[in-house]
């Protein structure tokens, strides 16, 4: 199928009521793994990269590794039958936003959420009118998500105000919105129980005109690969993600895009310990990542399926 606009993947997610994962890719590893689940699931998807992970396959060339990047995602939407789409995650850099832009990615973040509210508003205008003059859609963010992801380091979080949501919307007139209720980077979310903000959440859904919402920190960091990483020698000690129910709800109060990572990682992690370890004599590293790039596929098409996106497409 076509290479598709993350627009018209999200638009359709909000008026039919399920979400669209973004799963970040660091290798081709991970992007033919989620491109096999997708296609198997027959749900649409978007493939996400940090700054990060443009850096590490551009070996420190931004664009370079923006080129390479659209290349591989447009090779493989050809040769399968489900929407893909290709997003910047947690865009902070404008060298890698506008590298993104020229090297066709169909959607741009533009995070400025680490700062003051009129900045933000003025930075997002930006973008957002660079973006769309080249029909590309953007994501923003209000509200700061702690704990840690590529390029993004907060110590506290500061949930999103809904009255500034519907003037940041109405201002900047970005795509999609990405409100802090509550979630946070990384496999350690919650000190206690999870708590997500779902009153706040309603209230920025109606605020905004309905337009789709992202959830960002939004993995589940399962306890069985956390042990299974753990059994070969990983110390991922109190790790902690968002629950099932909590996303299914999150999910029926508007959100349509959710950001995966940690999942993907620890994952790969587990697979990889587990395989190096029980195969002592390979060298060979495509019989390595297989068993990996598998179990990378199962953690994707199980997301799929929580988010509703599964037969979509």
């Amino acid at each position: 199928m076509p290479y598709t606009p993350t627009k018209e993947i999200l638009d359709k997610a909000n008026r039919e009521g399920y979400a669209v994962g973004a799963f970040n890719i660091n290798n081709l590893e991970f992007l033919q793994a989620i491109i096999e689940a997708a296609e198997e699931e027959k749900s649409p998807v978007i493939i996400a990269t940090s700054e990060g992970a443009i850096k590490y396959i551009g070996a420190g060339d931004p664009h370079r590794g923006t080129r390479i990047i659209v290349s591989m995602v447009k090779a493989f939407a050809e040769t399968v039958s489900v929407p893909v789409a290709l997003h910047l995650d947690h865009g902070r850099n404008f060298e890698y936003i506008m590298s993104a832009l020229r090297a066709g990615y169909t959607s741009v973040m533009i995070d400025a959420s680490h700062l003051p509210f009129e900045e933000n508003l003025r930075e997002t205008r930006k973008i957002v009118e660079i973006a769309h003059a080249l029909g590309v859609s953007v994501e923003g963010e209000l509200g700061k998500l702690k704990g840690i992801e590529d390029n993004v380091a907060e110590r506290e979080s500061v949930l999103v105000d809904p009255e500034e949501a519907k003037v940041f919307v109405e201002k900047t007139e970005l795509d999609f919105l990405a409100p802090a209720i509550g979630t946070s980077h990384g496999a350690f979310k919650f000190k206690g129980e999870p708590v997500l903000d779902f009153e706040r959440l309603k209230k920025v859904k109606e605020n905004t005109g309905g337009i789709p919402l992202v959830l960002h920190g939004a993995s589940m960091v399962p306890q069985d690969l956390v042990a299974l990483a753990n059994e070969y020698g990983a110390e991922i000690k109190g790790a902690k993600g968002i629950p099932e129910e909590m996303l299914r709800e999150a999910i029926k109060l508007g959100i349509n895009k959710i950001n995966i990572d940690t999942d993907l990682r620890i994952t790969f992690n587990a697979g990889i310990r587990r395989t190096l370890s029980e195969k002592k004599s390979e060298i060979d590293p495509r019989k390595i990542f297989k068993p990996v790039f598998e179990m990378v596929k199962d953690t994707v098409k199980k997301r799929m399926k929580i988010f509703g996106s599964s037969g979509k497409a």
